[in-house]
């Protein structure tokens, strides 16, 4: 599972400073997730970011840089995937982590 360890380390700072606390890394999705109060939130995949953000994806993918996740050829619903050109600086990364932060208050966590 490949993904890039700076980009979890920044998800891990952002977390944190957003005084996130439960929070369990996985390796899935074919790169490192962070699941926020039992919840797949944000993940590190490669060197993109890899977001739970909820319906607010259809809105999300009309952004360049963004694409969807596709599964048995159709656009899974509620992720994105978010390209490094447009999370540079920590503004805009952070308003990546705030959209899954208020997303995960409202998901269903996946059955165990």
């Amino acid at each position: 599972m490949a993904y890039n360890e700076n980009l979890a380390n920044r998800i891990r700072e952002s977390l944190v400073d957003h005084g996130i606390e439960d929070v369990e890394e996985k390796k899935m999705f074919r790169g490192l997730c962070f699941m926020v109060n039992g919840k797949m939130c944000v993940c590190a995949s490669a060197d993109e970011l890899f977001c739970r953000i909820g319906p607010e994806y259809k809105e999300a993918l009309e952004l360049n840089g963004v694409r969807g996740m596709i599964r048995n050829g159709k656009v899974l619903k509620d992720f994105v995937y978010v390209s490094p050109d447009i999370i540079k600086t920590k503004k805009e990364f952070d308003s990546w982590i705030e959209k899954t932060l208020a997303f995960n208050k409202f998901a269903r966590a996946t059955k165990k």
